[in-house]
């Protein structure tokens, strides 16, 4: 019986922690976009993501990493004489 002396008040106190945690995450807009981030998954590039002004860069390094494929597949190729 004596237990319940503690109990209760851990359980009002835990449920008030509960209730300020889910009005915050309201008042912040954490619910706002329910759908979105299961979406985006399924898209391959997340350019819309980046800042504008590393989109560019971005592109550029990938072409840059074709070309270095190409040429490690080439000198590959020579190496095994083919």
């Amino acid at each position: 019986m004596i237990i319940l002396y503690f109990l209760i008040p851990l359980t009002l106190i835990l449920l008030a922690i509960a209730l300020w945690a889910f009005f915050w995450a309201v008042r912040n807009d954490q619910f706002d976009d329910l759908e979105g981030p299961a979406y985006r998954i399924l898209f391959d590039d997340d350019e819309n993501d980046l800042p504008l002004d590393q989109r560019p860069l971005r592109k550029s390094h990938e072409q840059g990493e074709e070309e270095g494929e190409e040429e490690n597949s080439d000198k590959h190729r020579d190496a095994k004489g083919r």
